[in-house]
């Protein structure tokens, strides 16, 4: 019996013709990642100079005076006669524990955030109870109110409790829930299957098994891109951390930024030690970002945010 052999399709390829519209689509992209691009390099490019031939040489596209001194002045490994040299403030940068501050507030904040926002969004989105969609329609209001407007009595609550110049008086404000981790959850929710649900009751789970043991493994991919963003919006947060915190103690990276605008009167502003200070405070947020960009992403979409 005669076998008919195999033939192998290959799927064809539809080149497209270059077009001027493309090519004009390609060029405004090109120029939008350029000018987004333009700050760090900007940034990187300050750091690698001198403050000296930044003086003498302030538009020059590439670094001038080329030295690594000013990473050395945020890490603290240049002495103070050096640091004044080169135009540093002189004073004793102590950037492991700005840093430590940073990573203990950001994840306070992180934890008890999505923790308290995901028994919310539960609450919201599950659980049948009267005045629900009204009270969390109330609770999403909180999404048009201003940030200054609470900083105010933000501030002065912390003062009451005795918080000020605290790691958790950096963190109360915001280490609750917030509207939009509210939200961002139970649009998750509304969207999972309530035949799991039900299996579970069926099996005696009650709510709180169910809420730990079946929802929250389920909602492991919006928890893990929350997290991020809390962690991200937390670490890069200034204006609060500037109003409670006064010394070393409760400083944060962001905070101590302006370490290296407090310059001596005989010289000027350590540009290249602040631009380098800045990018190494930057650079692991960025890195964060860039690595579960694709996770955050999808996850917005499945969570039905437009």
């Amino acid at each position: 019996m005669a076998t008919t052999p195999l033939v192998t399709i290959r799927p064809i390829r539809i080149r497209r013709r270059p077009s001027l519209g493309r090519a004009l689509a390609w060029a405004a992209m090109g120029g939008i990642v350029l000018v987004t691009l333009l700050p760090f390099y900007w940034i990187l490019r300050t750091a690698l100079s001198s403050n000296a031939s930044l003086a003498a040489h302030p538009s020059t596209p590439l670094p001038t005076g080329f030295t690594g001194s000013a990473f050395a002045r945020v890490f603290g490994a240049e002495s103070t006669k050096a640091a004044l040299a080169q135009g540093g403030a002189g004073g004793s940068i102590h950037f492991w524990r700005y840093l430590l501050n940073s990573v203990i507030v950001s994840t306070l904040i992180t934890g008890c955030q999505v923790f308290f926002s995901a028994m919310a969004a539960y609450a919201f989105a599950r659980l049948q109870w009267r005045g629900r969609d009204a009270v969390f329609k109330l609770f999403l209001t909180g999404l048009m109110v201003p940030t200054i407007f609470t900083l105010l009595p933000n501030f002065v609550l912390i003062k009451e409790l005795g918080l000020v110049d605290t790691l958790l008086g950096i963190a109360l404000p915001t280490m609750f829930m917030t509207p939009f981790a509210v939200f961002f959850l139970r649009q998750f929710f509304m969207n999972l299957p309530r035949e799991v649900e039900e299996a579970a009751l069926l099996d005696g789970a009650g709510k709180v098994r169910i809420f730990f043991r079946v929802l929250l493994p389920m909602a492991a991919a919006p928890i893990v891109t929350l997290s991020l963003l809390t962690y991200i919006t937390a670490w890069n947060d200034y204006f609060w951390p500037l109003m409670v915190s006064y010394s070393g103690s409760s400083r944060v990276l962001t905070v101590a930024l302006s370490i290296f605008r407090s310059q001596t009167p005989q010289t000027g502003t350590d540009w290249s030690g602040l631009m380098a200070a800045t990018l190494v405070a930057a650079l692991p947020m960025f890195v964060l970002f860039v690595s579960f960009a694709r996770r955050i992403v999808n996850s917005i979409s499945f969570s039905g945010i437009k």
